[in-house]
């Protein structure tokens, strides 16, 4: 379609004759097209692709790729949101900028939790269990996922303690309980709660699959045999509604719970060569897979699921052993290879598992871990310190080159504990990191004799002196400090 109809078909109220006098001024216009990830089409900037007339029709992405190009009302702002992996499929050189959406401070998450809970004593034993458990810490600066970690573990902490079972250490295991709490507040409405589960799941998977997140009440709700429960309290706890005059539509309350739901489909009623399914996931460069295959990883050796199995009966052993085949092997191969980014992919896969055996056996004997120059975020720092810890020793970590925040060295600190040799050279360290790595070197557990600091590290004199307090500790094992 054209620009302009497109625009007409947003805002209605905007006559042919107004909309023409606005479009007069490009300079004074900023367009937003949000989410990146969603969109079907890839968005080619090459010059025999763009347009410059807005009453000529096209197909869309050509509207978007010569708005951003300057063909098409020169003058004009555009904003495209994304998830950060779709972004790498782009090529976008006309970008004046990049903000990344940093969420919640820590501060505010413990803001947010306060205003959760009515009660204050349930709101500091909920906050000091999450702030203690650096995966579930990490996740928080994304305000749906503290809406989704203090829904499940409200439920588990009011759960008598000889009822409750284990608590969650995983995203995986929160999504597993957050789904308990629905199915046992509605056990008595829905007779057939697997049967449904497994229409969603899959209706979940095919929108992932197509890069739909919006479904529609008279095509994929019919579609899915989904339409005779719209009514059913069960099913809005995971769905919220909308309205509109042409018709209604569905969305998860978050994409990572569709993502959730997806993953438990195949569980719940297998389909298809699962291996073959997670080759494709695992070749899928934009990422769409990605926190799916996480939750498949993390079902898999789910030591929470046991209370899950009582209302839905039992998953499909010979699909859960597959999976968890295919996992070792490709966290074998991958993290003994040469690939830094596949690395750390794998990584979370294997934090969602917290199984000794599995990540001990996919590290490797002689258990290094190359990750220099890498990009690693907080809560990929989280990852590898879980997992580092989960096998309890590692004998090199390489971070040469890496960037690393004060909240970076906070994160990977349990990590390197257990590391015999950490390479941290040319990483941006500060003064704000000191802290950090001198209670890494006076931990009781630390098992760190060599670490390397030097080059491109700023630590000063302040950083310097918490350094000493580490180093005087009776628990420093360091022999060779650079």
């Amino acid at each position: 379609m054209s620009l302009t109809k497109l625009i007409e078909r947003h805002y209605k109220y905007l006559s042919n004759e107004r909309l023409k006098d606005v479009l007069k001024n490009p300079e004074t216009l900023l367009f937003i097209f949000d989410g990146l990830d969603e969109y079907k089409h890839k968005l080619v900037f090459t010059p025999s692709q763009l347009c410059s007339d807005p009453d000529v029709e096209v197909p869309v992405h050509i509207l978007v790729t010569s708005l951003v190009s300057q063909t098409l009302l020169k003058g004009c702002s555009v904003l495209i949101t994304s998830r950060p992996r779709a972004l790498e499929a782009v090529d976008i050189k006309e970008t004046d900028r990049f903000v990344e959406i940093l969420g919640f401070f820590p501060e505010q998450r413990l803001m947010y939790c306060k205003k959760f809970f009515d009660d204050a004593d349930m709101c500091t034993k909920v906050f000091q269990y999450v702030k203690e458990n650096t995966i579930l810490y990490s996740v928080c600066f994304n305000p749906s996922y503290c809406w989704m970690i203090c829904s499940a573990l409200r439920s588990h902490f009011m759960t008598p303690e000889e009822e409750r079972g284990a608590d969650p250490k995983t995203v995986t295991e929160i999504f597993v309980m957050f789904l308990h709490n629905i199915l046992t507040n509605h056990r008595q409405e829905v007779k057939n709660q697997r049967m449904i589960l497994v229409k969603l799941g899959k209706m979940a998977y095919y929108g992932l699959e197509n890069r739909i997140h919006v479904f529609n009440e008279k095509q994929e709700m019919s579609t899915f045999g989904l339409q005779t429960f719209l009514s059913s309290p069960f099913l809005s706890g995971l769905l919220q509604w909308q309205s509109t005059v042409e018709h209604a539509t569905y969305t998860f309350y978050q994409i990572n719970l569709q993502e959730f739901m997806a993953a438990c489909s195949f569980y719940l009623e297998p389909s298809g060569d699962i291996e073959e399914i997670l080759k494709k996931w695992d070749s899928c460069k934009d990422g769409r897979f990605e926190i799916t295959t996480r939750f498949m990883a993390g079902l898999a050796w789910c030591k929470v699921l046991k209370t899950f199995e009582r209302i839905l009966g039992e998953f499909e052993g010979n699909t859960v052993k597959r999976i968890q085949e295919w996992v070792k092997q490709k966290a074998k191969r991958t993290l003994q290879g040469g690939d830094k980014s596949e690395a750390l992919r794998v990584c979370h896969w294997l934090c969602e598992t917290q199984d000794k055996e599995l990540i001990t056996d996919a590290i490797g004997k002689d258990l290094k871990m190359d990750l220099r120059n890498t990009t690693l975020s907080a809560v990929d720092c989280a990852a590898l310190a879980s997992i580092i810890s989960c096998c309890g020793k590692l004998k090199v970590l390489d971070l040469s080159g890496t960037p690393l925040t004060p909240q970076c060295i906070r994160r990977l600190a349990p990590g390197l504990s257990c590391c015999n040799e950490v390479w941290l050279g040319s990483c941006g360290l500060t003064s704000a990191c000191c802290s950090a790595l001198s209670s890494v070197l006076s931990s009781p557990n630390s098992q760190l004799t060599l670490l390397v600091l030097s080059d491109n590290n700023n630590l000063g004199d302040s950083g310097a002196r918490q350094l000493s307090e580490g180093l005087r500790s009776d628990n420093c094992k360091l022999v060779t400090l650079w």
